[in-house]
């Protein structure tokens, strides 16, 4: 009986979740402090969470994978109702760190894009990749990384599209001329921190561990590729072009 109430309560663990999500979002857009940040701010969550909801009956990730998103997104949404640099919160941070006239909030944010996103990365290159040992960390740090830079991007270009002081607002520098970088270095320390602690409990804690990681490091191919698998590419296409 509690087998079975376990098991439909983890099935329906993702339901619940993005049902706590959608709630989240309806509060948010209650009176948010700027109608059109918050708008702006959520195009990526609206079209990221569908997304993921629709592809999880065929590829179903952790309940641990799916708390970390829903914990980033929902500090993503709360951030949205106030703006990561009016957000109460961050003022809270920038007391305990003796920051003046600076709201940290969205350093926290993309701290934890990091933390909480490197692990659901890694699940997807684990399971779909295959990747073992030494790349089932440093792909998911990678990818990570650049998803963080690409967002960094974006968030210029819809800046310099909505122009004017509008846009500056949106990109939410506080007047920090490194505040990309910062992000970026930020969300790599929490992805970092993220795959260094997975790699500790799979060092202590699974035995096969140490030597997938020896043989993820060795080489597979001992011929060169670059011109030499060209070489055979063009070959093997002309012998059977040829045929």
């Amino acid at each position: 009986m509690i087998k079975n109430y376990t098991n439909k309560l983890n099935n329906r663990y993702p339901a619940i979740l993005l049902i706590a999500l959608l709630l989240l979002i309806v509060w948010s857009g209650i009176n948010p402090l700027h109608r059109f940040d918050w708008m702006i701010d959520n195009l990526l969550g609206f079209a990221f969470v569908p997304i993921l909801f629709f592809v999880h009956r065929k590829f179903r990730l952790s309940n641990l994978s799916y708390t970390a998103i829903f914990v980033f997104m929902a500090l993503h949404v709360i951030g949205s109702h106030w703006t990561y640099q009016e957000t109460p919160f961050g003022f809270t941070l920038a007391d305990w760190f003796g920051a003046e006239n600076r709201n940290h909030y969205d350093r926290m944010i993309h701290f934890f894009f990091g933390f909480l996103f490197a692990y659901p990365v890694r699940e997807v290159f684990l399971r779909i990749a295959n990747a073992k040992g030494f790349w089932g960390l440093y792909l998911p740090l990678d990818v990570t990384m650049s998803l963080s830079a690409f967002f960094e991007i974006l968030e210029a270009v819809l800046a310099i599209v909505i122009g004017g002081s509008q846009g500056i607002d949106y990109i939410g520098s506080q007047g920090d001329i490194w505040d990309a970088q910062k992000d970026m270095l930020l969300a790599g320390i929490g992805a970092t921190l993220a795959m260094a602690v997975t790699f500790f409990i799979n060092w202590k804690y699974n035995f096969g561990f140490r030597q997938e990681w020896r043989e993820s490091l060795s080489i597979k191919g001992l011929q060169p590729l670059g011109e030499i698998k060209l070489k055979e590419i063009f070959r093997d296409y002309n012998r059977n072009h040829l045929e």
